[in-house]
């Protein structure tokens, strides 16, 4: 079993900074990739930033610049950091991970969800 937990969202005013963590627990082998999704009101889940096991770093282009995804001190945690937020940021996060289990066989695990607010 693998548990994602994500913690460090909240309320900002714009141009504010925030940032977000996620930590994997449980038994598996490896993360294959980690990252970060997005979800407003109405909208669809969206792909905010990914890293890869050898480092390669994706981001959406709304927030190219101003987001970065890293990879913790402690094994199997990533950081989103977020600055110059805007209210168009405002979502529910989730953090993610592709995981290969202690047999090698890979799935998708996702954090419970954080709400970053970005409003004056």
């Amino acid at each position: 079993q693998v548990q994602l937990v994500e913690s460090g969202g909240g309320l900002v005013q714009p141009g504010g900074s925030l940032r977000l963590s996620c930590a994997a627990s449980g038994s598996f082998h490896s993360l294959f990739a980690m990252g970060w999704y997005r979800q407003a009101p109405g909208k669809q889940r969206e792909l905010v930033a990914r890293l890869s096991s050898v480092d390669s770093k994706t981001y959406a282009d709304s927030v190219k610049g101003r987001f970065t995804i890293s990879r913790g001190a402690a094994k199997n945690t990533w950081y989103l950091q977020m600055t110059e937020l805007k209210p168009e940021d405002t979502a529910v996060y989730y953090c993610y991970a592709d995981v290969a289990s202690v047999t090698h066989q890979p799935s998708d695990h996702w954090g419970q969800g954080t709400q970053v607010t970005v409003s004056s």
